[in-house]
């Protein structure tokens, strides 16, 4: 978090921002998104808006957390988008029914994946990005609470997904 009392400049820089959180934020718009295409979009148009913003920036939150939120929004934006609801028609549907695709990561991911979204988004914010609790509130716009409860109930459906995986009972 930055004082109150330091002056920010009025333009990020920018190279040392998308060093810094661009990879991650690409992996987490992926996951979101499920479409690489778009993910990247994503996250040109969050870099664009953490351009065109940044002097407003005042700091409540840290500057990870504040990118970020900015990232899942773009990502929302997407999968509301007119584009993608008349994409995803009977093509999307058949697709929906199918496993998801084979991931890097194995068996977890893939169970993470087949989560519905509200208890995907907190799993992958929670874990993926290392966020807390409250830093998840805040991108979200849901209380702290509501995290808390999305977080146990995506690791119990993971648990009972995972169980003969995972644990030896």
């Amino acid at each position: 978090m930055i004082s109150s009392d330091t002056e920010r400049p009025a333009k990020p820089d920018m190279d040392r921002l998308i060093a810094e959180y661009g990879s991650s934020l690409l992996r987490l718009c992926c996951l979101l998104l499920k479409n690489k295409a778009q993910a990247e979009d994503a996250v040109q148009d969050t870099f664009i808006k953490v351009y065109e913003k940044y002097a407003s920036f005042e700091g409540r939150s840290s500057e990870k957390t504040w990118i970020t939120a900015i990232a899942v929004n773009a990502c929302r934006n997407y999968l509301r988008s007119p584009w993608h609801r008349r994409n995803a028609g009977e093509e999307g549907l058949y697709l929906a029914e199918q496993s998801p695709p084979e991931l890097p990561d194995g068996t977890v991911m893939q169970a993470v994946m087949k989560l519905p979204a509200k208890y995907r988004e907190v799993i992958l914010l929670a874990y993926y990005q290392e966020l807390r609790t409250g830093e998840i509130a805040g991108i979200l716009g849901i209380p702290a609470a509501t995290v808390a409860t999305r977080l146990r109930r995506a690791r119990h459906m993971l648990e009972g997904e995972l169980r003969e995986w995972y644990f030896d009972e």
